[in-house]
């Protein structure tokens, strides 16, 4: 890629989550990639779209245009192409994927990631960044997925939210096997709440010591 891949490139490992990322798998499933198609393309945040890029299909590549913002403030456009990649599915039928743009990398993957910071899209191991879940203790872990079944309860997230009853279009079978689930998640992430609190609590006595010492 020409230019200063990484510019503006932090030095710490980040996470997927705080990055923009675009998918191609969605722009598969939307009919987008067809030669001389021009579209819209969202990036993804913490779940949040983002409808700032111009994506041109051209053959065997896309050409990614949007605006960049420095950490200065000042305004670049860029405009850059990604070439694509191809396999064949076992059921017929081909998967896109991008090639990852950055020098001398060259991956085959389905999703690019963008730091704020950053000017270019390129692959998660170009920019070292770790998905959220290897960042999670088991409690983490438990809290994010009764949070999970939440959603799907159509209940309001949050550990301390209380829980709500079955969705009207849900069986009942269905409905306490995702409540027993939800409950054993709950119990494990307010045990790592106690677990923490209990460590402030330390933390705290050891502090008042030290000043009526």
């Amino acid at each position: 890629m020409m230019g200063g891949f990484g510019s503006g490139r932090k030095s710490e490992v980040n996470c997927t989550d705080v990055c923009r990322s675009i998918d191609i798998r969605h722009w598969q499933r939307e009919g987008n990639l067809v030669p001389g198609n021009h579209f819209i393309g969202h990036s993804i945040r913490n779940g949040k779209k983002f409808p700032s890029i111009s994506v041109r299909v051209e053959v065997s590549q896309l050409r990614l245009t949007y605006t960049h913002q420095r950490n200065s403030g000042i305004s670049d456009n860029v405009d850059y192409p990604v070439r694509l990649q191809m396999t064949s599915c076992h059921y017929g039928g081909v998967r896109y994927w991008f090639t990852c743009p950055a020098d001398g990398c060259g991956r085959r993957v389905a999703i690019l990631y963008r730091d704020s910071g950053c000017k270019y899209f390129a692959c998660r191991h170009c920019y070292q960044l770790v998905y959220q879940s290897q960042r999670e203790t088991a409690n983490d872990r438990a809290d994010r997925k009764a949070n999970k079944i939440k959603e799907k309860l159509r209940w309001p997230c949050g550990i301390f939210n209380p829980i709500g009853g079955k969705p009207k279009s849900m069986h009942w079978k269905t409905y306490y096997r995702l409540l027993n689930e939800h409950n054993d998640y709950l119990n494990q992430a307010l045990l790592g709440v106690s677990e923490k609190l209990l460590g402030i609590n330390k933390t705290l006595r050891k502090i008042e010591k030290q000043m009526y010492k």
